[in-house]
């Protein structure tokens, strides 16, 4: 086989790797919302007081479930138990959603406020997930200043649980929409490019980004058009 005709069947064995990796992440990206949709609705009608009364506790073994569950599903990233950890993990994301849930469904037009953010959060996604996906541009240069950002966010999420300022707040949201906005097509970039080849880990890295904006532009939503009585 001549170099050239053997270079053009290897480009073409990893585009269509590529594609099977992004449309099985796509379908277990939205296998994943069911949980979520399920945990939601549980965490709405569950008592949260003990993380308002110790909001640092609280965040701490929030993470300490999250990070075990992120650890059960990279370790069986390639097989079916990865599939269910994940789920699990949704579901468990989904509960946790319920203090930012209740708060917004105590207002005038909360109801109305979580479909904008829901709405915005789909439109942002398959937005920049088209670009991704259309351009096939690698945007893996991204890559060091969204982590950094990310640091830098959690720590000021961290310190403003002591001093609970209201700006801070608004300014957190405002950047993580951004950050989280970069990642999706950070992510998406890399399956699209053949960087991730796994789809049980791509869909958790995006299901994040996905998540983590809602929060966020729910959020500032609720800090900006909220009404209150």
């Amino acid at each position: 086989m001549q170099p050239e005709l053997r270079m053009t069947s290897q480009t073409t064995e990893l585009a269509l790797a590529a594609n099977k990796v992004l449309r099985n992440t796509y379908m277990l990206l939205g296998l994943s919302m069911v949980p979520t949709v399920i945990g939601a609705v549980i965490g709405i009608n569950l008592n949260f007081s003990f993380m308002a009364q110790s909001p640092f506790m609280g965040f701490i073994l929030m993470m300490a479930v999250m990070f075990g569950l992120f650890w059960g599903i990279s370790k069986n990233r390639e097989n079916s138990l990865g599939i269910v950890l994940l789920l699990g993990l949704t579901f468990f994301m989904g509960l946790i959603l319920g203090p930012i849930l209740q708060a917004a469904l105590h207002l005038r037009n909360g109801a109305q406020l979580v479909g904008m953010a829901a709405g915005g959060t789909g439109l942002i996604f398959f937005s920049l997930a088209t670009i991704a996906t259309v351009t096939k541009k690698d945007f893996s240069f991204m890559g060091k200043f969204l982590f950094i950002g990310l640091i830098l966010l959690i720590v000021a999420m961290i310190a403003n649980m002591f001093f609970q300022i209201p700006a801070m707040q608004l300014t957190i949201s405002a950047i993580a929409v951004l950050i989280f906005s970069g990642f999706i097509l950070y992510d998406v970039s890399r399956v699209v490019t053949g960087g991730e080849t796994n789809y049980i880990m791509a869909t958790l890295a995006i299901y994040l980004d996905i998540y983590n904006l809602f929060v966020h532009l729910l959020s500032l939503l609720m800090a900006l058009t909220g009404e209150r009585d």
